[in-house]
């Protein structure tokens, strides 16, 4: 086609008086844009004016707030550097006066106020220790000196360490703060722990409302180092409106804004105290947008998003405009800004912009008729012509030519609108293309339809929401159901209720990853669930728009059958078929995690067998494992089928009870099963009875750790043992402080032995009739340089149980040698008695290293007594009379302790080469009141006398009782009435007293 000019025929429309108007609509504003501008510049000009007058007064009062914080930053760094030399460097000077008396709470705190109220000091006990109860000393003598200055120029003064100690003046938060508290987790420790480790300087912290003096405070802290270690935090609160108060604006016109980087408003004209109290109390902080109009909110979070450290700007307020200045404090992360109205001085302006407004409308007429005539020539004409050619394309003639080509921007609009109309063409072919390719694809679709349709995997298809659309044949055989079933159905209905643990976390994960796998079971009609491996994935459009999903569930059942066997041999114990401990700590955990999530509460019970040994060693290990197979067959008819009974090795037990939450059912339960194994068990031709000690922890109250659990299990089992066995208890922390006390006390004694921390105290025996000494007994003390007295009690079975006992007997023996030596020495040659523990008793040494003693310290063998308990020696009997002879050789005495307490066996008592019987105190404490317990004391020593045996009777404290004893020829005491066990230094006191009673009527009567 010839390209031709096309006629103009837009009349009035036309671009050309479109522009024509245009141009003269943009002359004329820009001559009034340049007018404005010059006005707007001279304004600008006094309003800098103004701004420079307002910076000046802010920067004095700002440079002066400045110079007061760096005053109180080095006021507290200098602090901490007193409290880091004088209470944790080793050259402190400090001279301690009068020591603190500490008060151990029993809500689990150690609290301290100074005597003179000026401080105070809390400590939680367990974190009590030797350098704390100094620290708590040192710390009041030096508060005592250094706090007064302080608090004159901060609000308190505070020191908190990382092991949860505060020392603070005035000593309010010390006293007051509920047990329990930890101070090292509070805001004041934690916030200015932040970055420390790197800069070590103060910071401050946010302004917040101490609910203790009900006042808004700041707060300086400075962390407390030595030698590189971060020990704590020094602290220093000041009271909000004192640091306010030192910014004073000083002219009536002025006014005052402080803020902070989070919007909170710290100072304000329409602020006062009461609404700052208000405020704190309902645990609120000031929002500017609370107390400021639109306008300078928006010049507030300027300042802050900027971050610049001065910043000026205008706003209106109360219809006057107003100036103000912002200037950042960086080291409190405040903004202080002071503003005042706009002068008066802009008015001069108002007349001269009426005067430039004519000039330059004239100037913008001229133009805009020049510029019209320009633009025609060059670029309009040129326009209808592209205009005419795009226009012909639109209706349909495909094949027009378009304008030449030119160098200039019509030109290159030209060529523009010539390539597009090339794509134009290609791209109505090309949909022509995907035209016939969408028919093949539809082929294709009906293909992988009945692909679908006839899969051997079942196959579901929902819409967006997991609404079930189809279901393929191979579901519907699958489960049983009928298609009605599955339709408009949600896609999880389909998995069996037995896993329904398992739907919330499946729909988690649909909806927050789209897709999910793995093996569950699916609910069958009238027939069993199936395990199938499921896959869910989502179907998305070219967009990425998911429209639907896709579900494929392949049946894993002879897998699932193969695995089940598989982890009946690995979790399962195969002489009583109930769970292993591996299994066990499978599920424990399992039972952890779905406790963590709050919604679930289980009991574990951990158990053995009380007569177990007795009937394993009897009977036969057969027996036992017969009887191991019939307890675990009663455990599994009287528990639940959710329930995990396990067997942990040997007679060890445990189960785990879902869903207990009160330890009222969970001892319903323990009575179930104690009740369940006391019936009578056959074994063979044997009837046995058989009892179990529970030990039982309740989760999540107890611990939600796993180890944790087991261990609080294990310590309930052995109290429950204590406690005389066949019965059950509940963990306590009383149980878990008791066995961190017998841990504590455990590593103690080794050092103990180390140290000689142990010293022995003297008991005499009395011969009633005329006072004098017959004997001493050697009684252990142990004196813990921290502890202080630790009673034998607690620490004798300990050292029973881990073997110490022989090393501290040996040291006892050799003690009390040394002993008699020095009394032979000082001519009051005497008798000592020494306790024997069962473990020295059937030591193979025992003999050998008595005879070495003996020899080595020149003793006489018969000053030397030991006392054996009737129940170390009905063990093994016929090694305990062949022991006792090996002793008797070496010309030692023999004492059974405690008699009439063990077993008090005749038959076996008269084997026994025994010299002396000690009757016990539990006979003698009710003696004259309990008739009971006078005749069972005359009757053993009408029964020592038969056997030619001396009596010495323990716990003698009355008159009465001497007398009684003598009335049944039994004169040899030992107790308080005469003397408690005493050191060897205040032996010639007791000497002398014993002399003054031989002379009184009470001992004489």
């Amino acid at each position: 086609m010839v390209y031709r000019r096309p006629p103009s025929r837009f009349g009035l429309n036309s671009l050309s008086v479109k522009l024509s108007l245009l141009i003269s609509a943009i002359c004329l504003i820009a001559g009034v844009c340049a007018a404005t501008l010059m006005l707007k510049s001279e304004e600008k000009q006094l309003v800098f004016e103004e701004h420079d007058v307002l910076k000046s007064s802010t920067d004095l009062l700002v440079k002066q707030f400045n110079e007061r914080i760096k005053t109180k930053i080095n006021i507290a760094q200098q602090a901490n550097s007193v409290v880091a030399e004088q209470l944790f460097s080793k050259q402190s000077s400090i001279t301690i006066k009068n020591k603190v008396m500490l008060s151990f709470n029993a809500d689990g705190s150690i609290r301290s106020a100074s005597a003179d109220g000026l401080s105070a000091a809390y400590l939680p006990k367990e974190n009590y220790s030797p350098f704390y109860k100094q620290l708590f000393n040192d710390s009041e003598s030096l508060w005592r000196i250094i706090a007064p200055t302080l608090i004159n120029d901060f609000f308190n003064f505070y020191l908190i360490t990382k092991d949860n100690f505060i020392r603070i003046a005035p000593p309010n938060w010390a006293l007051n703060t509920p047990a329990g508290y930890e101070f090292k987790s509070g805001s004041s420790f934690s916030y200015s722990k932040e970055g420390m480790d790197l800069i070590r300087k103060p910071k401050w912290s946010k302004v917040y409302f101490d609910k203790v003096w009900h006042k808004w405070v700041i707060s300086l802290l400075v962390p407390l180092y030595v030698d590189n270690e971060l020990l704590g935090v020094t602290g220093n609160d000041i009271a909000l409106s004192s640091l306010i108060s030192h910014l004073p604006v000083g002219d009536k016109e002025k006014h005052l804004l402080v803020f902070n980087s989070k919007g909170q408003l710290l100072a304000h004209p329409d602020i006062n105290s009461n609404l700052l109290i208000s405020y704190g109390n309902e645990g609120k902080a000031l929002d500017t947008k609370s107390f400021v109009n639109d306008e300078l909110q928006s010049i507030i979070n300027a300042a802050i998003k900027m971050h610049l450290p001065e910043y000026s700007n205008t706003f209106e307020q109360d219809d006057e405009e107003h100036i103000i200045n912002i200037r950042k404090i960086d080291d409190l992360d405040w903004y202080i800004g002071v503003y005042k109205k706009r002068s008066s001085t802009l008015s001069a302006l108002r007349d001269l912009k009426l005067k430039f407004f004519g000039l330059f409308v004239l100037y913008a007429i001229l133009v805009a008729l020049l510029l019209h005539q320009a633009l025609y020539q060059l670029v309009l004409r040129r326009l209808h012509t592209l205009v005419y050619a795009v226009t012909s394309f639109g209706k349909g003639h495909l094949q027009i030519e378009f304008p030449p080509i030119n160098k200039d921007e019509i030109g290159a609009l030209n060529g523009s609108f010539r390539d597009m109309a090339v794509e134009i063409r290609k791209l109505i072919n090309g949909l022509n293309q995907r035209i016939t390719e969408k028919e093949i694809a539809e082929k294709a679709a009906n293909r992988l339809s009945k692909a679908v349709a006839f899969s051997g995997t079942a196959v579901v298809i929902t819409d967006e929401n997991f609404v079930i659309e189809y279901v393929n044949p191979k579901m519907l055989e699958m489960t049983g159901y009928p298609n009605s079933h599955f339709n408009r159905a949600p896609l999880l209905s389909i998995i069996a209720s037995e896993m329904a643990i398992l739907i919330e976390d499946i729909d988690i994960d649909l909806r927050s990853r789209n897709y999910w796998r793995g093996d569950t079971l699916i609910q069958g009609n009238n027939k069993q669930a199936i395990w199938v491996s499921l896959s869910v994935s989502p179907i998305r459009e070219l967009d990425g728009e998911i429209t639907s999903y896709v579900a494929s569930a392949q049946d894993i059942s002879f897998i699932k059958e193969s695995q089940r066997k598989m982890e009946q041999l690995a979790y399962f114990d195969t002489l009583t078929g109930l769970a292993n401990r591996t299994f066990f700590r499978m599920q424990l955990r399992k039972s952890m995690a779905l406790a963590e999530r709050g919604h679930y509460a289980f009991a574990l019970f951990y158990f053995d067998l009380d007569e177990f040994k007795r009937i394993n060693d009897t009977l036969g290990h057969d027996a036992g494992d017969q009887l191991l197979i019939e307890v675990a067959n009663r455990l599994k008819k009287r528990l639940r089928a959710e329930d995990t009974i396990a067997r942990l090795g040997g007679d060890e037990f445990a189960v785990l009870l879902s869903g207990i939450e009160s330890q009222e059912h969970a001892s319903d339960v323990a009575n179930i099963i104690q009740k369940t194994l006391n019936a009578p068990i056959k074994l063979g031709n044997n009837e046995v009875i058989v009892s179990a000690s529970i030990g039982i922890t309740m989760a999540p109250c107890d611990s939600l750790e796993e180890d944790q659990l087991l261990k609080h299990a294990d310590l309930a089992m052995y109290e429950a043992k204590a406690k005389g066995r066949n019965t059950f208890h509940f963990y306590s922390q009383e149980l878990n402080a008791a066995a961190n006390e017998r841990l504590f006390i455990e590593s103690e004694l080794r050092v103990a032995l180390k140290e000689k921390q142990f010293v022995i105290h003297y008991q005499p025996q009395i011969n009633s009739l005329n006072n004098h000494v017959v004997g001493f007994e050697a009684l252990l003390r142990w004196y813990h340089p921290t502890e202080g007295l630790i009673p034998p009690d607690k620490f004798i079975p300990i050292a029973e149980a881990t073997g110490l006992i022989v090393e501290l007997g040996e040291w006892v023996l050799q003690e009390s040698c040394e002993f008699v030596v020095r009394l032979t020495e000082q001519g009051c040659e005497n008798n000592i008695s020494i306790n024997l523990s069962a473990r020295q008793f059937k030591d193979s040494n025992l003999v050998s290293t008595l005879s070495k003693m003996i020899i080595k310290s020149g003793i006489s063998a018969k000053r030397l007594h030991l006392e054996l308990t009737e129940s170390m020696l009905m063990g093994n009997v016929e090694a305990a009379i062949i022991q006792l002879h090996e002793l008797k050789a070496l010309g030692i005495s023999i004492s059974i302790d405690d008699f009439g307490t063990g077993y008090s066996s005749l038959s076996y008592l008269k084997r026994f080469p025994v010299d002396i019987l000690k009757i016990d105190r539990s006979f003698v404490k009710d003696i004259p009141e309990d008739t009971n317990d006078m005749e069972i004391t005359a009757a053993i020593i009408a029964m020592a006398q038969k056997l030619k045996l001396d009596v010495v009777a323990e716990g003698v404290e009355t008159r009465e009782q001497i007398q009684f004893l003598q009335n049944n020829n039994c004169f040899i005491v030992q107790g308080y009435y005469f003397s408690p066990p005493i050191p060897e230094h205040d032996l010639p006191n007791l000497y002398e007293r014993l002399n003054k009673y031989s002379n009184s009527e009470i001992i004489n009567s």
